[in-house]
């Protein structure tokens, strides 16, 4: 899609005709109208927001093989940030590194829960080419990302890259399946999908943070523990190797503990210890002003890891990417789109997602070009000089030559599959399946909210929609039968 593009869609989502002069100094007056965001929404006055732009790649520049520093959020909602659209929650850190770089609008996860996702990021392919990522997410011992698959982390550390990943694996567990047995040097953090921040326990009562395969002892509030680990490995001498880091926070995931909830935290170690398998989900606490601290501390730590970054002198070569790993849960704000964690609805996939890499790509720009997980997985690899493996074809494309190039992807159809529901979206029409059975088109420049279903009107689209959707399905494992 070219910046012209963006800006014709920009202005059919305002509302408002706009010459490209009105639209690019206007931006800072309406906070992001590619995305529909109030000015308000920044949390400054008008004239204090950035002027944001539509995107634009910086031809004729060269530089090395950058670090990619590659941060999840865990449950994050789309307009959980403050440059997204909340009008609670302040993330000055992930607003800063949005201004610096380019924000995506339409960008989705691979899935709508936890382990598919990382699946879809880690092979650069739909979840359901893998036994391990038909679960949804992994809850047991039985199923993992096989450490036979090519990964982007055994890719690029094959290119001569150095990889990490700290934090939230939840891609199998120990004896059969680990980060270290899927291409990362190096892991430190949690196998499972939740744990309580404090005791490191997990769903089932194990203690789960690891060093590599062998349990680490460390029992301050995780998110501290995890920075501090990110901030270390950032400002370490690499020589001359780049190096992969993906820092994976549990932050804002279930259990609502913020720092210094000892109390609560207490609490739920008991119920855990007496065999409540529920306590860890927390159904019975939590609340908005919780969730807000919690996010306002991911973003902190998150500003924490940025500054041992700068202060190591690889800023300026290290591409920072930060998404979340789907949809909110119960206490997100993810308005004005419908729908959360679990499922195929807007809410559910579309996250904030934005991208920084000083030496490459300007700052203070939009991109409203649909993407989602497994192309980042492409992208990084082309720009770490790693091939894809042709026994293991990936689903997502690279953005490398958009992004440096300004070159234009085809249209082409983003999927998705979960138990009970399908979607499929191509350019601004989206085909969605609930769990009612009935099938459904929506128009997303005109209606984010999926609330103008356009089936009846648009039967031949919504056929055309249905049918590569189930060419696409035909080609994935089925689900194991009765789950």
């Amino acid at each position: 899609m070219t910046s012209r593009d963006a800006h014709a869609r920009s202005d059919r989502r305002s509302g408002t005709p706009l010459s490209r002069r009105a639209f690019t100094t206007a931006v800072g007056a309406t906070a992001v109208t590619a995305a529909g965001i109030p000015a308000a929404a920044a949390g400054t006055a008008a004239d204090d927001v950035p002027r944001e732009r539509p995107f634009r790649a910086a031809r004729g520049r060269h530089a090395r093989r950058p670090n990619i520093l590659f941060i999840l959020g865990d449950d994050l909602g789309w307009a959980d940030l403050s440059s997204y659209g909340s009008p609670h929650i302040r993330t000055p850190h992930l607003d800063r590194l949005a201004r610096q770089g380019v924000r995506f609008t339409d960008a989705y996860s691979g899935s709508a829960t936890c382990s598919p996702t990382r699946f879809s990021l880690y092979t650069g392919r739909y979840p359901g080419r893998t036994r391990g990522g038909l679960a949804e997410p992994i809850a047991d011992r039985s199923v993992g990302l096989e450490p036979t698959h090519p990964t982007l982390a055994s890719l690029l550390r094959g290119a001569g890259y150095s990889t990490a990943l700290i934090g939230k694996w939840h891609c199998g567990y120990l004896p059969d399946y680990s980060p270290t047995k899927s291409g990362y040097d190096e892991f430190f953090g949690n196998f499972g999908g939740a744990l309580e921040y404090y005791s490191k326990l997990g769903l089932a009562g194990e203690y789960d943070l690891y060093e590599g395969d062998a349990e680490y002892k460390d029992l301050r509030y995780y998110t501290r523990v995890l920075t501090e680990r990110a901030s270390e490995y950032v400002r370490r001498d690499h020589g001359d190797r780049p190096w992969l880091l993906n820092l994976n926070f549990t932050t804002p995931h279930w259990p609502w503990i913020a720092e210094g909830d000892t109390e609560s935290s207490a609490e739920i170690v008991r119920r855990i210890k007496a065999g409540d398998r529920s306590a860890l989900r927390h159904a019975d606490g939590g609340s908005v002003e919780k969730y807000t601290e919690m996010v306002e501390d991911l973003d902190r730590s998150v500003g924490e890891v940025l500054r041992a970054l700068k202060r190591s002198g690889q800023e300026k070569d290290t591409l920072v990417f930060f998404a979340s790993d789907n949809g909110g849960e119960r206490f997100s704000y993810n308005w004005p789109l419908a729908g959360n964690k679990g499922s195929l609805q807007e809410g559910g996939i579309r996250v904030p997602s934005v991208l920084r890499w000083p030496a490459r790509v300007e700052g203070h720009q939009v991109s409203d070009l649909p993407v989602f997980s497994p192309d980042w997985t492409a992208t990084l690899l082309e720009l770490g000089g790693a091939r894809p493996d042709p026994a293991h074809p990936l689903d997502g494309i690279s953005l490398a030559g958009y992004l440096l190039r300004g070159e234009t992807p085809g249209e082409r159809d983003l999927f998705w599959r979960v138990r009970g529901e399908r979607a499929l979206r191509r350019g601004d029409w989206k085909y969605y399946r609930g769990r009612s059975g009935t099938d459904q088109l929506f128009n997303l420049a005109d209606d984010r909210r999926e609330q103008a279903d356009r089936s009846k009107a648009d039967p031949g689209r919504l056929a055309e929609l249905r049918a590569s959707w189930e060419r696409t399905d035909s080609g994935l494992l089925p689900y194991p039968t009765g789950s």
